[in-house]
């Protein structure tokens, strides 16, 4: 058998799989023309993501975070949903020196707790909610000045332009997380999931 990991190179990590038990605190929805979101009790999900939210779609246009693509070609959408932790909004808004950060300015869908570190859920983690649903986590949410300028907007900040600069900085790897429905269904506000981490390790080739 070929020997994958030969005694003069270093075995890789491996970080076995684990699970968590974790709470849909909040559920929020936008409208078709608006990323920021309002409260909902539920989040109607079908495989094209929430029924009537600006994120909704089998397939999305390519942006800023697509550079490989031109702007505006056509691919899957792995945005569907936007999901952020309360703690790590706190600390954005810390270092940001406001008061709060409501998951609604930044376009989130849903508010979870339970999971520590939850902008660090690895790709591929599922979520299996109590009443059916399961999304998969695609990956982190990376912040931008169109959040930021929407938080400076809601908190009042004086200078507008200045926050949405200093939110990318103060919410790297602290964003939450964009995941997309593989089971469809209905979620409830409070609704109880089970987190599945996947086994992970680091590849360096």
């Amino acid at each position: 058998m070929l020997d994958l990991f030969p005694e003069t190179e270093k075995p890789v990590d491996i970080i076995p799989a684990r699970k968590l038990s974790a709470r849909a605190a909040a559920l929020y929805v936008a409208s078709s023309d608006d990323f920021q979101t309002r409260s909902a009790e539920e989040l109607r999900l079908g495989f094209a993501g929430i029924d009537g939210d600006f994120h909704a779609g089998a397939t999305r246009r390519s942006g800023g975070r697509e550079p490989w693509y031109p702007r505006g070609t056509e691919m899957r959408n792995e945005r569907q949903l936007s999901i952020v932790a309360a703690d790590e909004l706190a600390v954005v808004a810390e270092r940001m020196g406001l008061a709060e950060i409501k998951p609604e300015w930044i376009g989130a869908n849903m508010l979870i707790e339970g999971v520590p570190h939850l902008s660090m859920l690895p790709a591929g983690s599922l979520l299996f909610f109590k009443g059916g649903v399961t999304i998969k986590v695609d990956a982190q949410n990376g912040p931008c000045r169109l959040a930021g300028r929407a938080v400076a907007e809601n908190a009042g900040m004086a200078d507008v332009e200045a926050g949405a600069l200093l939110f990318p900085k103060a919410a790297k790897r602290l964003r939450g997380l964009v995941a997309w429905v593989e089971k469809p269904g209905v979620i409830k506000a409070g609704e109880e999931l089970s987190v599945r981490v996947p086994e992970q390790w680091i590849y360096r080739a």
